[in-house]
């Protein structure tokens, strides 16, 4: 490849530092000065009109979320206050890298987004099938991303593309093991489990906060496509995932899983990462359930398919901001840039008064000072456009998070752990944990794309398929000479 040029912002300001956000600390969380990430995502969230730029392909359904057991001692959400309490809900489930027009059987990540319509305004729960991630810090998205789209040069998905960034970025080797794996191509959306894949945490009445990974459970039990399956059904069947949800709905087999959370102090995961070296706000880790196990929340049930795609699905809009009083956030660096990049997104994609749309609104009484722009369908009457400021103090009233404060640690900056962070082992873990013929499915699945790619980008990868397991890497070798592929 020809030298690259010196990277700048869009107004030629040299870039000194591409691949991690400006941080307060090592872990976070980030700081809203970092002009190059926020100019990187603005700039990301605004190259298609108008599908969304990720998750472009989904399907949609209403239903209930049900409290099963109580936590209530970790969270003041009212959500949550009464076993048995029912929440309406509306669940978005996607592929990730295709276009609106793409198959649903294709190898890729699902999203799978909740929200739920509180009484106290909107919680979206906005995940993935997978409990990690490719990438740890936002200021990769986009560049991660490009590499699953199209070559700008022949408009072509392109092998070259995904595994030279994958062969550089050792971190994604966690994902890239579970996406090709047999659940890198789900059976339709109701036989996969859901990950909200990022560290939330849980506020109580007290404000003591704990930190949480969401999970769920399929009550239809693991189904997945063999690859060979999941390229017929691309052609014949593209919107096979979608017809799967629609009719089960419409036939009253109506979909459920089982909502679970593992939980943890800042003092158990900073005992936890002492003990281990990993980052517990890393997403591209998971918590092991045998350092904390899950413990059941609900039920979740779809049981209403939309009237409109168009009006409800295509036009909801989630966003992992949206946490009620007694949710809250992590330094999960990931998480921070989703906060702004999700909603920034919307606004562009759908408009300045997305949450008007009935899909989006909030099912309890809001009041704000946001006023006129495109589609203001709500624009406040005669009520006031600002809000006075109180000169005595505003003082605590008891509303909203009421959170206590989170401490930081450490300098301001740009902190690189690359290279001293140990990205194999969980990858390892997870190929351990795979039968036989799961292992020669994933040996069979990376053969096919690696095959396509020069000799260096085969022996990087390769090279980390090593470090996770011996037997990882052999597998991959061996399947890749069955394609005519020596690469000893």
């Amino acid at each position: 490849m020809s030298q690259q040029p010196q990277l700048t912002t869009a107004s030629g300001i040299p870039v000194s530092d591409n691949q991690n956000s400006l941080s307060a600390g090592p872990r976070g969380p980030l700081l809203l000065q970092d002009f190059h990430l926020i100019e990187k995502l603005q700039h990301f969230n605004r190259e298609r009109i108008p599908e969304r730029v990720v998750h472009a392909k989904g399907s949609g359904a209403y239903g209930t979320f049900t409290v099963t057991h109580d936590i209530t001692q970790y969270t003041k959400a009212k959500l949550f206050n009464q076993i048995g309490k029912q929440t309406e809900t509306f669940v978005r489930f996607s592929t990730v890298g295709g276009e609106r027009g793409s198959a649903d059987t294709e190898r890729d990540p699902r999203g799978f987004a909740i929200r739920f319509y509180t009484e106290e305004g909107n919680w979206d729960l906005v995940g993935n099938n997978t409990p990690m991630f490719f990438i740890k810090d936002p200021i990769k998205f986009p560049d991660f991303v490009h590499t699953q789209k199209r070559c700008p040069r022949t408009n072509l998905k392109s092998a070259t593309m995904m595994f030279d960034f994958w062969s550089k970025a050792p971190e994604s080797l966690h994902q890239v093991t579970m996406l090709f794996s047999d659940r890198g191509t789900p059976d339709g959306y109701r036989h996969m489990d859901g990950f909200g894949s990022h560290t939330y945490s849980l506020i109580n009445g007290k404000g003591e906060r704990v930190y949480v990974k969401w999970h769920l459970k399929t009550q239809q039990g693991i189904k997945n496509l063999s690859a060979a399956d999941a390229v017929r059904l691309a052609g014949q069947d593209p919107d096979y995932a979608q017809r799967d949800l629609v009719n089960a709905i419409d036939q009253g087999e109506f979909p459920r899983w089982d909502v679970k959370v593992q939980i943890a102090t800042e003092q158990e995961l900073d005992a936890w990462s002492a003990r281990t070296g990993w980052n517990p706000f890393d997403l591209t880790k998971v918590w092991p359930h045998a350092d904390f196990p899950l413990r059941a929340v609900g039920v979740l049930e779809l049981n209403r398919n939309p009237v409109n795609y168009h009006a409800e699905v295509e036009q909801v809009a989630f966003s992992p901001a949206n946490a009620v009083p007694g949710m809250g956030y992590s330094p999960d660096k990931m998480l921070q840039g989703r906060m702004f990049a999700y909603h920034d997104a919307q606004l562009y994609r759908v408009g300045t008064n997305h949450q008007h749309l009935p899909v989006n609104a909030p099912r309890c009484p809001f009041h704000n000072q946001q006023r006129d722009g495109a589609m203001a369908i709500h624009n406040g009457g005669d009520a006031p456009n600002y809000d006075t400021v109180n000169a005595g103090g505003h003082g605590n009233t008891g509303m909203g998070h009421g959170e206590g404060p989170l401490a930081l640690h450490g300098a301001a900056g740009r902190y690189d752990g690359r290279g001293q962070e140990d990205d194999y082992t969980q990858a390892g873990n997870l190929f351990r944990l795979m039968t036989a013929a799961e292992k020669q499915n994933l040996f069979a699945n990376l053969a096919r794309p690696l095959s396509q790619v020069s000799d260096d980008i085969i022996q990087r990868q390769l090279g980390h398929f090593d470090k996770a397991d011996a037997a990882y890497g052999a597998g991959v070798r061996a399947a890749l000479k069955v394609l005519g592929k020596n690469v000893d």
